[in-house]
């Protein structure tokens, strides 16, 4: 009996029947397929009290692995709180498992017994010690490089091309894990791809690990990389012999997160890699009411890569998910405003609503509009628009442009990016630049221009921080030349971008690809942001003053309680819910990006299903008709995923022609053609070519209306081809 007092009986009888048929399943591998808000947190650890108290199974023997410490810390609670002896269990995060695993098998891994796990820094130090041509930008390419090649499952001597790197990174690789090893200790990598390495090559580790772990259960599934399934694989022993129990839980549906490495494929063919698997589908959802549901059916039933199940509502019928269509940006924001203040007016909660969007960058305008508007708003796992260290980056220099004397803008750019320029420099030219007038004088302290204070100290720099000093007097000296009253504003902060070298600092800077990104768009997005200013001195003042003018609403509006709107990327939106859902931004280019393969576009419509999976009660699309981007204002498309569900919503707003006249008869917003040679020539798909051999297709897109496969042969050659011309000289082969 557990501490509340109920009984594992009690709580198996409140499961529906998949449920229940999902739980008390044993034998063969399973496949929980569990769709959005169907319950599966409570299905796995249901499971995992049902098999020690049903079935006697030691909870020593029980592994479950999950992505999050904080899903997994949530998954023993729930099971413990069922039954306590679950305490025992193993519920751990992959990395976590891994360096369990290491630590008691250290010297079966090539590791020191104390060993540490290095970090993204500590890759970065240890490649320049192993490389130390290598500077420090190369460097950190190189190490996101192999360690994306340790997600693949793959060592210094296989083929690395799927990488695409521009080095010779099987060498670089050679020589970091040479310097590694050496150390005795692990990067991150190591801690999914050591384990699978030790039991392949250690038979006696294999079986005391299979004998130890007769239940092996793994949560989110579909968030898995190759290094994870690989590990999964040699873990179950199904291989070796074992009858361990292997039982996966994930959603085909909600694969968002190719960019850091995860693979759809893995929970696709799950079925074929474990022979026997039955799969359960958990349909019924418990979150949205039918007719969001339905939106979210039609939108994903267009993606070819999946198991397929339909969610079927447990909360009726519900409200008809609305999709407006406005004139512009600026109109979105302020009718998404509208719509918080007038659920307000009828003493609804902010907090019931969540603003949605596919980039970090499209929150500025509901960020400007909430705080004009006293609007509470939260900006959910990021810092708000202006707060963004690129956009302070921006404004620092903007601000040195229009005041010189600006110690505190010269202070934060004068060595961003690196110039030499160091902290004791900066001091001097400061100090330089201090007019002090005597007793008798009007001024007691003033700055003199710190540009000018620059350009007249060159000869006291070393010759690296003169050539950066030369430098930043340009950025500043070119600025100048770019104002023009027949051109926006846009123009002169483009520029800024391009010759600070803020976006290659950026760039460079980031964690990962994904915040790169993230970063270049928001800077893209404050030029944006200037369009509707003259490119002149007055037009970049009266923009200033706008930023400060919004900066200081927001911080009048500082939040002191939790009811506050949620702003947040489709991204950061899995797992979570939300009454009332508004998700902004829906044109061509938009959502989705531009440029994207097949295979991409089926992600982005994940990413489509999710964001509509997060409404409860009410949801909301909007599409404007003209969009800031690339420093002008663009007419826009309608996305093609509301063109392919257009049925599934009530259209308010004026209604672009293309949307009135949209048949849904093919699933991308291509031509039936096009989409039947996507179809077939799809990524991953092997073929033969009388020249080059066999080979596989790496990547399938549209490039100017033509579709283009980029073909990686075996011997080692990469070709494109235009299928709808050279398809001839292609031949698709099975094996």
């Amino acid at each position: 009996m557990t501490d509340n007092h109920k009984s594992i009986d009690e709580y198996l009888s409140e499961l529906n029947e998949e449920q229940l048929e999902a739980v008390v399943h044993t034998g063969s591998p399973l496949l929980i397929l569990a769709g959005a808000g169907s319950g599966k947190t409570r299905v796995i650890t249901s499971k995992i009290a049902y098999l020690i108290n049903k079935k006697n199974v030691e909870p020593y023997s029980i592994l479950a692995v999950t992505f999050t410490k904080k899903a997994a810390n949530e998954m023993k609670e729930r099971a413990v709180a069922i039954e306590e002896k679950a305490m025992y269990c193993q519920i751990r995060t992959f990395h976590s498992f891994g360096s369990w695993f290491l630590r008691k098998y250290w010297d079966k891994a090539g590791l020191d017994q104390n060993f540490v796990v290095y970090d993204d820094d500590d890759m970065i130090t240890l490649l320049r010690d192993a490389v130390p041509t290598l500077d420090k930008k190369d460097a950190k390419t190189v190490a996101h490089q192999i360690s994306l090649a340790k997600d693949y499952f793959l060592l210094p001597s296989d083929d690395l091309s799927i990488i695409g790197s521009e080095f010779d990174l099987n060498e670089l690789y050679r020589l970091y894990q040479e310097k590694l090893r050496a150390t005795g200790n692990a990067d991150f990598g190591d801690l999914i791809m050591l384990p699978s390495l030790v039991m392949q090559n250690n038979r006696e580790v294999a079986d005391q690990i299979h004998n130890r772990f007769k239940v092996i259960m793994v949560d989110e599934y579909q968030d898995s990389n190759i290094a994870q399934y690989k590990l999964l694989q040699i873990l179950s022993g199904l291989n070796d012999g074992y009858d361990n129990y292997v039982c996966v839980v994930g959603d085909d549906d909600q694969s968002i997160y190719k960019f850091r490495g995860a693979e759809v494929q893995n929970i696709l063919t799950f079925p074929e890699k474990f022979k026997g698997t039955q799969i359960i589908r958990l349909e019924k959802n418990y979150r949205s009411t039918a007719k969001i549901l339905e939106a979210a059916s039609m939108v994903i039933s267009k993606n070819n890569n999946r198991l397929g199940k339909k969610l079927v509502a447990q909360r009726g019928d519900g409200k008809k998910p609305v999709l407006a269509f406005l004139p512009g940006d600026d109109a979105e924001a302020s009718f998404v405003a509208d719509l918080i203040l007038q659920s307000r007016a009828v003493n609804k909660s902010y907090s019931d609503w969540a603003v949605l969007y596919r980039t970090n960058a499209q929150s500025r305008l509901f960020e400007q509009q909430f705080a004009r508007r006293k609007i509470p708003y939260e900006i959910f796992g990021g810092l708000k628009f202006y707060e963004r260290e690129e956009i302070k980056d921006l404004l620092a220099y903007l601000s040195l442009f229009v005041n010189p004397r600006d110690t505190i803008a010269f202070r934060r750019i004068v060595n961003k990016p690196t110039r030499g320029i160091g902290a004791k420099s900066q001091e001097n030219l400061i100090a330089k630049a201090v007019i002090t007038y005597n007793e008798d004088g009007e001024v007691k302290s003033s700055y003199k221009n710190l540009i000018e204070v620059v350009k007249e100290s060159l000869d006291t720099f070393s010759k690296k921080a003169r050539e950066g000093a030369v430098n930043f007097v340009h950025i500043f000296e070119s600025l100048n030349q770019v104002f023009d009253k027949e051109k926006n504003l846009s123009v002169l902060i483009n520029e800024l971008i391009s010759k600070s070298a803020l976006d290659d600092y950026h760039k460079n800077n980031s964690e990962d690809s994904y915040q790169a990104v993230s970063r270049l768009e928001n800077m893209t997005e404050l030029a944006n942001s200037a369009v509707d200013y003259e490119c002149t001195m007055e037009g970049l003042l009266e923009f200033l003053d706008s930023v400060s003018l919004d900066q200081t609403i927001d911080s009048q509006n500082t939040q002191t309680s939790d009811d506050y709107v949620t702003l947040i990327t489709l991204h950061n939106t899995k797992g979570l819910e939300y009454n009332n859902v508004v998700i902004t931004g829906m044109e061509d280019k938009v959502f989705p990006r531009p440029d994207k393969s097949l295979d991409e576009i089926e992600e982005e419509r994940r990413l489509f299903y999710v964001g509509i999976t997060r409404a409860r009660d009410e949801l909301y699309l909007t599409s404007a008709a003209c969009r800031r981007m690339y420093g002008h204002i663009e007419l826009t498309n309608p996305s093609p995923f509301i063109l392919e569900s257009k049925a599934a919503y009530e259209v308010i707003g004026q209604t672009p022609l293309s949307f009135r006249n949209y048949s849904a008869g093919y699933s991308n917003g291509y031509d039936a053609q096009t989409e039947e040679l996507l179809g077939k020539w799809k990524k991953g798909s092997k073929l033969y070519h009388d020249d080059y051999g066999y080979g596989q297709i790496i990547q399938s897109s549209v490039k100017e209306g033509e579709v283009v496969c980029i073909v990686q042969f075996e011997n080692g050659q990469k070709k494109k081809f235009l299928p709808q011309y050279q398809g001839k000289s292609l031949m698709l082969v099975k094996d």
